[in-house]
């Protein structure tokens, strides 16, 4: 019986010690990844799963049971010594702790059974108890390592996993921040250009008003040239004709005809009379004109609405007749006697009456070229003291405009004149200065084909500074 039972223990440790060398092989190759991460080890491995193979034979089909029990446990032995010495092995050292106890016991009883074979015999069964608790040991680590191996692969493919994702968002992220740095980019780029395209436009429109002033300073200087220029041509007139009187006189007081001689005096006085009077009149323009220029820095002083817009029509209409002598129009005035003198800048106010009247003959103008003497031109200013308000009219038969011109007119540059005849800052300044430098209102009623009527209304408090006629 007791030969029975060596037999199988023997059997078993043999088939024990094949699949703790099978499986240590696979755990090996398949925990540390041999065949990609360490071929030179992978190559050792599978040679040695071979080898256990041929051992596995051997003791089955050939009588050489003891020497392959050492062969068994020196590979094994071997097995051990690699794990504990290879640092590539480090990471499955645990499984040293699982066949240790199966291994020794093993050792220990081949060696008890050559030495005292009659002592291993009588052990024999506590060795085989040993065996079997070792083998159940080893089965319960190797499960417990298969378990920590499955969450490891779990842990790396999480981790690798993770590393994929932090790589796809930094990717992401430098894609992003790519995008970011080419749209600041154009931004940054499309600010300049905007800040560039603001900047020439405000130069733009500081040209294009400079030259509106100075259109309106021209035709302003050509009225007054052209207004100076008839009580001058009176003067001139005169002159010569007292210089011819002088000389009539000469000769016919050398003749001692004192009829004729106080004829010529009498008329030599109609003479000087007619040069002093028409002096007084051009002195009159230029006091007037230097009345309207000597206020600086747009303050308000008391002035007479009915002399300045009479005064403004009459140089606008010299302007365009300075320019165009077959020009004629009939200019129209109702002035409210009632009407004092009032609080204003008259030289933006000058401006804006100006502005007013050249718009309004231009129209007319334009209608007369087209319908030619079927056609009368006039232009008419009145004014008018409404309450607390002032208000200055002026009218032409002229062209007219449509309602969407109307909506219109008082944009910046925006112009109903052809290219290079006007700039189309004139009426948006000219509502800028009655609307925010003197706080009235500028309306304008249009009728196309018909004419059109601006009414400027200013306002007026009744204080020291306003008096009535």
């Amino acid at each position: 019986m007791a030969h029975t039972y060596k037999t199988f223990s023997q059997d078993a440790m043999s088939i024990g010690s094949f699949l703790v060398a099978f499986f240590l092989i696979r755990y090996l190759r398949n925990a540390l990844q041999t065949p990609t991460q360490l071929p030179w080890w992978d190559k050792i491995l599978v040679s040695t799963r071979w080898a256990v193979i041929a051992l596995l034979l051997l003791e089955v089909f050939l009588p050489v049971e003891a020497v392959t029990a050492w062969l068994w446990h020196v590979l094994l032995l071997l097995m051990m010594g690699i794990l504990y010495r290879q640092s590539e092995f480090r990471p499955v050292r645990t499984v040293l702790y699982a066949i240790a106890p199966y291994i020794l016991i093993s050792l220990f009883s081949d060696l008890l059974a050559v030495w005292d074979p009659d002592l291993y015999e009588s052990w024999d069964n506590y060795i085989g108890s040993a065996l079997f608790f070792a083998f159940l040991w080893m089965v319960a680590m190797w499960l417990n390592m298969q378990k920590q191996q499955k969450a490891l692969e779990e842990e790396r493919q999480k981790t690798q996993v993770e590393a994929e994702q932090r790589r796809v968002v930094e990717s992401r992220s430098e894609e992003l921040e790519h995008l970011v740095a080419e749209r600041t980019a154009e931004i940054t780029q499309q600010k300049e250009e905007l800040q560039q395209a603001f900047t020439e436009l405000k130069a733009t429109q500081a040209q294009l008003i400079h030259r509106e002033k100075l259109a309106s300073l021209g035709e302003l200087t050509a009225g007054i040239a052209h207004e100076i220029q008839n009580p001058l041509n009176f003067v001139n007139n005169f002159a010569e004709a007292s210089e011819e009187l002088c000389e009539e006189l000469r000769e016919e007081l050398k003749k001692g005809n004192l009829t004729e001689v106080t004829a010529i005096m009498s008329d030599l006085k109609q003479s000087l009379e007619k040069i002093h009077h028409h002096g007084k009149r051009a002195d009159s323009i230029v006091k007037g004109m230097l009345q309207h220029s000597r206020t600086s820095g747009g303050e308000k002083q008391l002035t007479d609405l009915n002399a300045l817009a009479d005064e403004y029509l009459r140089l606008s209409y010299h302007g365009l007749r300075a320019k165009d002598k077959s020009f004629n129009a009939a200019l129209v005035t109702e002035f409210d006697p009632q009407l004092g003198k009032v609080e204003v800048v008259p030289q933006e106010l000058g401006r804006v009456l100006l502005n007013l009247f050249n718009n309004a003959f231009y129209a007319v103008q334009e209608k007369s070229k087209m319908l030619r003497n079927s056609y009368q031109p006039e232009v008419k200013v009145s004014t008018k003291l409404k309450g607390s308000k002032v208000e200055i009219c002026i009218r032409d038969n002229g062209t007219g405009m449509s309602e969407a011109v109307r909506q219109k007119i008082f944009q910046p540059f925006f112009t109903t004149k052809p290219t290079g005849e006007g700039t189309g800052l004139g009426l948006s300044l000219s509502y800028d200065i009655i609307t925010k430098g003197h706080g009235g209102q500028l309306n304008v009623e249009s009728w196309e084909g018909e004419g059109t009527e601006f009414a400027v209304c200013l306002p007026v408090k009744e204080s020291p500074s306003f008096t009535r006629n």
